[in-house]
């Protein structure tokens, strides 16, 4: 088996050359995807949280993660609006500390949060007080996530490729290309 640094240098490699700047940022990429693989593969459900501008890639991803003609299971992926309706008016910690405990009863193989937008937006509070979040965060730099900036003329094209890196990813985590 492949490290997964390995696999992912030749994933970005033998795919399309808009990629190229993901190559220089793989090490940032590794160890968050390498965690977020780690625990969709124990049976953890994977819930997308974006901020309002990028609702349209949450769409995206819960579509084609789980496309029909893929050749692998169903995978448990959601979007945060179908599970909890409030979300846009997220309280204060002990609120949030409920919704995990509901999250965390309601989802017996755990859950983990897959947030992509602002740092600041009230819909991130949620992902960024959870452990184990997998957090694309724009225009600030966390600890534990991966940044990009909004004010990239190919931000979108950029999170498009991310998110074929990650299908990718699981493929080859479920297929045993890659040891996580």
């Amino acid at each position: 088996m492949h490290k997964m640094v390995n696999w992912t240098l030749a994933a970005i490699r033998a795919d399309e050359p808009m990629m190229s700047w993901l190559e220089e940022r793989r090490f940032e990429w590794v160890p968050l995807a390498r965690d977020a693989l780690s625990q969709l593969m124990k049976g953890a459900a994977l819930i997308i949280v974006t901020d309002k501008e990028r609702e349209w890639f949450g769409r995206y991803l819960i579509s084609t993660l789980n496309r029909p003609d893929r050749s692998r299971p169903v995978l448990p992926v959601f979007e945060i609006g179908g599970l909890l309706h409030y979300h846009d008016r997220m309280g204060g910690s002990e609120e949030i500390d409920l919704i995990n405990n509901m999250f965390t009863l309601s989802m017996g193989k755990g859950f983990l949060f897959w947030y992509i937008g602002r740092s600041d937006d009230v819909r991130a509070r949620l992902p960024k007080k959870s452990d184990g979040s997998f957090l694309w965060i724009l225009d600030e730099e966390l600890q534990n996530s991966f940044h990009l900036r909004s004010s990239d003329n190919l931000l979108d094209i950029k999170l498009m490729h991310l998110a074929r890196l990650f299908d990718k990813s699981i493929d080859a985590a479920m297929f045993g290309e890659i040891d996580l």
